[in-house]
């Protein structure tokens, strides 16, 4: 992607290069809500074109939950640990064929004068009964891929960064770059 921006002529930046941005908080509802958001207050106080996600897990035996409140579903402040210690408690007595779940994520590329374009990633798998793995953050040790017979906790990084759902909706705004980004005008 680096080199697609550079051949672009575009310039990529961190909010490390901005450091006195503020904190934005996210009030959406949904991941498109605040990755907007972000993605529109950062525009707004630098000028620039920005690029934000937001991202989480959703579970089908919990009605979708925990969500856009992934993060702080076991409640403010709440770590990985607790958030996954919620997350089986909710699901106990729930058979494994039943803990279907996907990792979601969405990307917003905001321009300053107020148009966007948002691409999105899924990453289908299972919550198993137990974590298991200790790579990766968040749900990773109990996010199950049944096509390879472990937890994402359990990937090599390299192969998890080409196939996760934030791999998944980086790519779409890759090819949207390549093929679109001239032609649309948004």
């Amino acid at each position: 992607m680096r080199a697609l921006l550079k051949e672009s002529g575009v310039t990529l930046c961190s909010l490390e290069d901005y450091p006195n941005l503020p904190v934005i908080e996210e009030g959406g509802d949904s991941f498109l809500g605040n990755a907007v958001i972000k993605a529109k207050a950062i525009a707004e106080l630098t000028g620039e074109t920005a690029l934000a996600d937001d991202s989480g897990l959703e579970v089908a035996a919990l009605d979708g939950a925990p969500g856009v409140y992934s993060a702080r579903y076991a409640g403010e402040g709440a770590d990985d640990e607790k958030n996954i210690r919620k997350l089986l408690h909710d699901l106990e007595g729930v058979p494994p064929e039943e803990r279907k779940a996907a990792f979601r994520c969405v990307l917003v590329l905001y321009r300053p004068d107020g148009r966007y374009r948002a691409f999105d990633g899924m990453w289908e798998g299972r919550i198993a009964e137990r974590p298991v793995g200790k790579g990766g953050f968040g749900y990773d040790p109990v996010f199950y891929l049944p096509e390879r017979g472990v937890t994402v906790a359990e990937l090599p990084i390299g192969i998890k960064n080409r196939i996760s759902h934030r791999a998944k909706a980086a790519e779409k705004l890759k090819i949207w770059l390549q093929e679109g980004f001239k032609h649309t005008g948004a």
